[in-house]
């Protein structure tokens, strides 16, 4: 069994599916009855609703190292806060280290445009 689609709560679709088109690197499908859909891998998208939201949700990213360091670049590029925990966004520290769904791994927390909580994530052990 495996996660197919989430629906996720936004504010501004369009807003919202350029964030992570632009700074996560994430696929844009279209648009698909009310929903605006971002593809994360093959099997799995994100379904932008347009039905306003407080934000809150956490969405964990989980890429390669380089793919982390190209987001972490285009993150620091337009100027996002980030931090090294969940509840320190905003530091401009990081990464830190959290335990993910394959143990621990390199972590980096932002918002998106909605405040939905984005880890960024690698497993990869660091360059040398």
């Amino acid at each position: 069994m495996v996660l197919d689609h989430l629906i996720l709560k936004v504010n501004d679709a369009a807003t919202s599916a350029r964030f992570y088109a632009e700074v996560l690197g994430l696929g844009v499908d279209g648009e698909r009855g009310p929903f605006t859909v971002v593809r994360v891998t093959p099997d799995l998208t994100l379904q932008l609703a347009p039905w306003g939201t407080d934000g809150g949700d956490h969405l964990a990213f989980a890429m390669s190292r380089d793919e982390f360091d190209a987001v972490f670049e285009r993150v620091r590029a337009n100027g996002i806060p980030y931090g090294d925990s969940f509840h320190a966004v905003g530091n401009g520290k990081g990464p830190g280290e959290e335990t993910g769904a394959r143990g621990p791994g390199a972590s980096l927390y932002l918002f998106d445009p909605d405040r939905h909580l984005i880890e960024i994530r690698h497993y990869d052990a660091p360059a040398p």
